[in-house]
């Protein structure tokens, strides 16, 4: 099995968490080496993983990811956003509070 987990980054993981739960990802884990040290939080939604890190070298950005969905329509009436029809799919894009950029899709029948 191959797996890959973008790393995003982010001012705030908290912040970033709430942004992120409107896309129906959950916390799957925390880890803070002390109180005041960055915090690097793991999200996931039907087994997609994603990573949000405050550390400064884990991840240049802003980021971009391409996000498959059954409802492209639902996600973007939820952010206010507008579908595209593309060849391959139908599509949305929409920024998290720290710029990284996702783009939202569902296939297209055919």
């Amino acid at each position: 099995m191959t797996t890959v987990v973008p790393i995003l980054p982010v001012a705030d993981a908290d912040n970033a968490l709430s942004w992120w739960r409107r896309l129906g990802f959950v916390e799957s884990f925390r880890h803070q080496f002390e109180t005041d040290f960055p915090r690097f939080v793991g999200i996931e939604r039907d087994g997609c993983q994603i990573y949000l890190s405050e550390h400064q070298g884990d991840a240049s950005g802003p980021g971009l990811i391409y996000l498959w969905v059954s409802d492209v329509d639902a996600v973007a009436a939820e952010f206010g956003a507008a579908v595209e029809d593309m060849p391959w799919a139908r599509d949305c894009e929409i920024s998290d509070p720290d710029g990284n950029r996702v783009r939202v899709a569902t296939t297209v029948p055919g």
